[in-house]
């Protein structure tokens, strides 16, 4: 598989990486073109941003762009650069106006309206193990969908269970079959916070806990789910910030990715 003739398009990970290096190896490509091809790399500096294209070789998965504080320009921009360098990516927290810009240029990429976040699929997923994303409520959904979308960008194969939370404690156990054979689980919870608890009392993988800024009165727009998550008496529950359903996904795919050899 050759790579791309203008080095500066195309971005490494660790497949194309070990294409070039075999090519050297083998006599087929000159030393001097090999590190042509590596001199403008790992970033694409785009004068206000700097694009990391060597995230991909480093972590298994492109750089990912925060949209809710950039312009649109400043999206597409870096949306461009990165399918330019042929990578798969995630721009979250991506509002319908800005997606619309982002979409016109790029028709590939994929928006999910509810998660606020856009998707361009472009190589193939990596080989990811099963996890779980479950809500309490359907309020939670915006954030769950997130941590879901993210999970399955990164290869993981996802079950989504919505609105089983304790209030109706009999709705998540009659789920615990399923949820006994995923390697981790994302727990997504609003009001008190109590479903990452319960269900780290349940099973016996990693709980990633996400508070949402849903609730009523006191819940000081997550803080009281956050608080009662950093104070579980599951010792399997670990917690992200309030809404980042992004973050929650990601660990959790890197949970249940296969390790490789080194």
């Amino acid at each position: 598989m050759p790579l791309h003739s203008n080095p500066s398009t195309k971005a490494m990970d660790k497949t194309a990486l070990k294409t070039l290096l075999t090519r050297v190896q083998q006599g087929q490509l000159p030393v001097e073109e090999a590190l042509e091809s590596l001199s403008v790399w790992p970033c694409a500096q785009l004068g206000e941003a700097r694009v990391d294209l060597h995230r991909c070789l480093r972590q298994g998965f492109a750089e990912v762009v925060l949209g809710e504080f950039k312009t649109a320009a400043q999206c597409l921009d870096i949306a461009q650069a990165l399918a330019k360098a042929g990578q798969s990516f995630l721009v979250t927290r991506l509002s319908q106006e800005k997606a619309h810009v982002l979409k016109e240029a790029l028709p590939k990429a994929h928006y999910y309206e509810r998660a606020r976040l856009l998707w361009l699929q472009q190589q193939p997923l990596p080989p990811g193990g099963p996890i779980a994303v479950v809500c309490a409520g359907t309020s939670d959904l915006p954030v769950a969908e997130e941590a879901a979308l993210t999970a399955q960008a990164m290869g993981a194969q996802v079950l989504q269970l919505c609105d089983v939370g304790v209030a109706g404690l009999h709705r998540l156990l009659s789920e615990l079959p399923r949820l006994r054979k995923v390697h981790a689980v994302v727990a997504v919870a609003g009001m008190e916070g109590a479903l990452p608890t319960v269900l780290g009392g349940l099973v016996e993988v990693p709980v990633v806990a996400v508070p949402t800024s849903v609730g009523y009165g006191i819940h000081q727009n997550g803080m009281a789910a956050l608080q009662t998550m950093l104070s579980s008496c599951a010792s399997n529950v670990s917690v992200v910030n309030i809404d980042n359903g992004f973050g929650a996904g990601f660990v959790a795919a890197l949970i249940a990715r296969p390790k490789t050899p080194a």
